[in-house]
């Protein structure tokens, strides 16, 4: 089967390029180049679920970390929440213990009440920092997660093939793998081919504008229509 494409967005011009690409969904976040992804306002989602495309809102307070305190995982749970009711029809979140293993009582809390059957779920890449692959996946499909995004633990998803067919094999179906991780186009035969459910990429290119001394200097991200466009065709779209 081939796999869906989900594009990480950062504002409505993402989300309609994503939508106009024939992407599944988006990931919703902002800070992604500078942190890796941060939750987005809630004006935003709203904004972005209006566009016709599944939103998915990225859950995460802080950059650095996946090991979070009690009053961190009280601020998430009230983040995925809201980004339901602002119109997002799935979230992304992940969090681990000190140990570097899924953190079950955490994900209980962020999804204490949530309809799983209605709502989609995807566990984030820290997922590349567990120590054991096999036991957290383990622990996701008890927690009712719909899908993990990874890399196969490496810096991109290109050098973690063989992780990512291990995963697709022992997963067996009962959790979809999301390939994501510094995928250009040239790389999605390669990754589609290990068997992954879903290929993420952010297709994104900087734009330089200088915000003065009070603004920042390094201009902002934003998808590039042609970069998404040659992905959803490296996939058949």
């Amino acid at each position: 089967m081939t796999p869906v494409l989900e594009l990480a967005v950062q504002d409505v011009a993402g989300a309609g390029i994503a939508r106009r690409a024939g992407a599944s969904r988006v990931e919703l976040c902002t800070a992604l180049g500078a942190t890796g992804g941060l939750t987005p306002s809630i004006g935003m989602i709203e904004a972005v679920a209006a566009q016709g495309i599944a939103v998915h809102p990225l859950i995460r307070c802080r950059p650095g970390g996946f090991v979070y305190d009690a009053d961190e995982i009280a601020v998430m749970a009230r983040d995925v929440r809201t980004a339901l009711r602002a119109g997002a029809s799935g979230v992304v979140l992940g969090a681990l213990t000190p140990e570097r293993r899924v953190d079950r009582s955490a994900l209980s809390c962020l999804l204490d009440g949530i309809d799983l059957s209605a709502v989609e779920v995807t566990f984030h890449r820290a997922m590349d920092v567990v120590d054991d692959r096999a036991t957290a996946l383990d622990a996701l499909v008890d927690s009712g997660i719909t899908r993990v995004l990874t890399s196969g633990g490496a810096p991109r998803c290109i050098d973690g093939l063989e992780a990512l067919t291990e995963m697709v094999t022992y997963a067996h179906g009962r959790i979809q793998v999301m390939a994501g991780g510094g995928i250009r186009v040239e790389d999605i035969a390669a990754v589609a081919g290990t068997g992954v459910d879903a290929v993420h990429l952010s297709a994104r290119r900087t734009v330089t504008d200088s915000g003065g001394p009070g603004g920042g200097t390094g201009g902002y991200d934003a998808v590039d229509d042609t970069i998404a466009h040659a992905a959803a065709e490296a996939l058949g779209l």
